[in-house]
């Protein structure tokens, strides 16, 4: 797999927990953390000797923002080159229409499903 350390950014503690099931079902090599406070999540980036090789991002957080997030995380130069995927419950043309997607980034709706989340996962972590 092309991605071994994966952050989950998301305020709800469900679905960070979900998330992280999902990743364990398909791969117990890959480790993937959560975080629910953006703030803490910026904060941990900036220190960690060990950086994520992709960011799963949801957009509605309170504090900050998805975009907001993007932008103090991309003004960090050791953080500049991480991919993120953005990850929220906009449908992606809301998301295209509210201009949440960028070139630098990619978009994913949340699935309803444990089996849709894991399908998802799968290709994107199995991507070359």
């Amino acid at each position: 797999m092309l991605y071994r350390n994966i952050l989950l950014i998301d305020d709800d503690i469900d679905d960070a927990d979900v998330f992280i099931e999902a990743v364990n079902s398909l791969d117990k090599n890959v480790t993937c953390l959560a975080e629910t406070n953006p703030v803490k999540a910026l904060e941990f980036l900036k220190s960690t000797k060990i950086l994520p090789d992709l960011i799963f991002l949801d957009y509605n957080m309170p504090v900050i923002n998805g975009n907001e997030f993007i932008e103090k995380m991309r003004a960090v130069e050791k953080l500049k080159s991480i991919p993120i995927i953005i990850y929220s419950s906009y449908s992606e043309n809301a998301a295209t229409q509210l201009s949440i997607i960028h070139d630098t980034e990619r978009y994913i709706s949340k699935p309803n499903t444990f089996t849709e989340l894991t399908a998802l996962l799968k290709n994107i972590l199995e991507e070359q």
